[in-house]
């Protein structure tokens, strides 16, 4: 049965991954994500993208808990990437336009060209939060620029450069070991797809991931990226070894 095949599958990534460890991003800049979840919980704008974002469902591994951790992280590496010790005003307002863009960017995740589409309909949202057209249009085009693999769309000034980086960052976070543990069986499981007819396709998913691994766009993406995604690759490589030792 399906059901019981990827409960095992399930169980199985997750004691891989307590094995492989806890990403060094969480372990070395564990402040800046404690200021981030922090200033996330205290936002009644974040309160209310997150109402909205809950309204639209899971969308296979896309919903809330994959959002707020996006938006935690994208949070932390605006506050890693502008430094200074504690963050001014203008530092907090750029982590909270960081952070409406990590609940919203996969609004339309079921759709074809999610991240443009998506875009659009945030710039729609956004338009009864009190934000400047500027704020607006960066957490916008954040949203736009961060599917993978695909060309980076050239947005106006220095603001909305770093929120499309670095929310492409903190996304690409989550093809490490959350997409092992979580994403990938959110998104399966619910079809109904047995396992022998997803392990043929299982290798080439890895091949996937490992590209991402040299795309990270800011500093610091580019300084953790990789560890998160070795550590994914890790995972996926012993699951898939011994779920098709269970098949043999």
């Amino acid at each position: 049965m399906p059901d019981q095949e990827y409960r095992r599958a399930i169980d199985l990534s997750r004691e891989i991954a307590a094995k492989v460890g806890t990403p060094r991003f969480y372990l070395e800049r564990e402040t800046e994500v404690a200021l981030s979840r922090k200033w996330l919980d205290a936002e009644p704008l974040v309160e209310e993208a997150l109402r909205i974002v809950g309204e639209r469902g899971d969308c296979l591994g896309h919903g809330l808990i994959h959002v707020r951790k996006v938006a935690i992280d994208v949070g932390a590496l605006i506050l890693i990437e502008e430094g200074g010790t504690p963050p001014d005003a203008r530092v907090r307002r750029l982590v909270l336009l960081a952070h409406l863009a990590g609940l919203l960017h996969d609004i339309r995740r079921s759709e074809k060209n999610h991240a443009e589409r998506g875009a659009d309909e945030a710039a729609g949202i956004l338009v009864s939060f009190p934000l400047r057209d500027e704020e607006r249009a960066g957490v916008a085009g954040a949203i736009r620029n961060h599917e993978a693999f695909r060309p980076f769309r050239n947005e106006a000034g220095p603001m909305a450069r770093l929120l499309a980086d670095a929310l492409y960052d903190a996304d690409k976070f989550r093809w490490g070991p959350d997409n092992f543990t979580e994403t990938l069986w959110a998104m399966i499981t619910p079809r109904g797809i047995p396992l022998q007819t997803l392990l043929p396709k299982f290798l080439a998913g890895l091949e996937g991931v490992r590209k991402v691994r040299e795309s990270f766009r800011t500093a610091t993406g580019r300084e953790y990226g990789p560890d998160f995604i070795d550590r994914g690759l890790t995972i996926g490589r012993r699951l898939y070894e011994e779920l098709t030792a269970d098949i043999k």
